[in-house]
């Protein structure tokens, strides 16, 4: 059986669960993974650190410089680590130590490689835009995949919405997470914690304004 990459939607219910307390064997069986997919993945960050988007912008950079044999040195490594540790974003390093010699995107390259190890939190302010990727699991309110048109499919109309959710088991109102993703500019959004009559009042409101397939 062949081993599929956590998606951005399952990175955002990793990132809500592990907030709310959830156990790494519980996070598993909510998202369907294997526990040792979902430890692998929150030891890659402090735990009280870990963001999916970032975390998924990581995975992104890593899959497309694949491959690639970096050009640097020990001592060079060393230095940019230092400063990296020292909270200096890779713009100031270039700037000023390194102006005409090193471009800034290698030390991100680096960065996603792995080749550099730094907090995730170093990523944050570059102002990067993200792309969620294809989601799975969709919730089963709204036309069917069988019944969607095909503009619907090939993502060639924007307004159309698909809608998960994940039912938290604990407390009495029986809370629930839920995730929007719009398909054709694959806007991601996340909505935290809705207790059931909050959930059906957003459903409808956001059904009477967008399609949600």
């Amino acid at each position: 059986m062949s081993y599929t990459h956590l998606t951005i939607e399952e990175r955002s219910k990793i990132e809500i669960l592990y907030q709310e307390g959830y156990k790494i064997n519980r996070i598993a069986q909510l998202i369907g993974r294997h526990r040792s997919t979902i430890y692998r993945e929150l030891k890659r960050c402090p735990s009280d650190q870990y963001q999916a988007q970032d975390t998924q912008e990581v995975a992104n950079q890593r899959a497309r410089h694949k491959g690639r044999k970096p050009k640097h040195t020990t001592k060079l490594l060393e230095d940019i680590q230092d400063k990296l540790e020292r909270t200096w974003s890779p713009e100031q390093i270039v700037g000023r130590d390194y102006q005409g010699k090193l471009s800034f995107k290698s030390i991100y390259n680096w960065i996603y490689q792995d080749i550099l190890k730094v907090p995730l939190t170093v990523l944050r302010h570059k102002g990067k835009s993200r792309e969620p990727q294809e989601t799975r699991g969709k919730f089963n309110i709204g036309t069917p995949i069988s019944k969607r048109p095909k503009s619907v499919k090939n993502r060639k109309e924007f307004g159309h919405w698909e809608l998960d959710t994940v039912v938290s088991s604990r407390g009495k109102s029986k809370g629930c997470f839920a995730s929007f993703a719009e398909r054709k500019s694959r806007i991601y959004i996340n909505v935290i914690k809705l207790r059931g009559n909050e959930f059906l009042s957003l459903y409808k409101d956001a059904s009477s304004s967008h399609e949600i397939v």
